[in-house]
């Protein structure tokens, strides 16, 4: 199965497509859409076209992307969460389903600390998926979030054929 991880934003947005296998991952492809303009609507067309152009050409079966935080700066967080939406409508479009997940629970999946900084969420991602370096921190932190929803998905899978929970734990 490939899974699409998005990390948006108005004036990059990171990606990163994995195929998972069972437990095991695999690196497909990551990078950056770079935005151009100062116009918002312009911008946030380029997010919808370049991740648009992503899905066709590798055919993810699903999308995860970042829940949007609370910043300082309403300003940025709106925009933000408009870069995000047209995203999200990209995938819509496509027929993925879009799974969303906090930053916190992106980083605790991947690095197993919710506060991890980037170079940490870069050291991970290109341990587990066996990269000769560490990708750029906006591709890195797409390819944590589909590390995260292969994660969540492999939990839910095992829950579901869970029969009884003994000392804490489904079996």
């Amino acid at each position: 199965m490939l899974i699409l991880g998005i990390d948006p934003g108005s004036r990059i947005t990171g990606y990163g497509v994995i195929n998972v296998d069972g437990p095991r991952y695999e690196y497909v492809t990551s990078g950056c859409i770079r935005i151009q303009g100062d116009v918002l609507a312009e911008r946030l067309q380029q997010v919808y076209a370049g991740v648009s152009a992503i899905i066709d050409k590798y055919v993810p079966q699903e999308m995860a992307i970042e829940q949007v935080f609370m910043s300082r700066n309403a300003d940025s967080a709106l925009k933000l969460g408009q870069a995000r939406g047209v995203a999200m409508v990209a995938g819509a479009n496509a027929g993925l389903p879009v799974a969303e997940y906090a930053a916190r629970l992106v980083k605790q999946s991947v690095v197993g600390n919710g506060g991890a900084d980037k170079v940490q969420v870069q050291t991970m991602v290109a341990h587990l998926l066996k990269l000769p370096g560490r990708p750029q921190a906006d591709a890195a932190d797409a390819l944590a979030i589909a590390l995260c929803h292969a994660h969540n998905r492999n939990r839910q899978i095992a829950t579901a054929g869970a029969r009884k929970v003994v000392r804490g734990r489904w079996q």
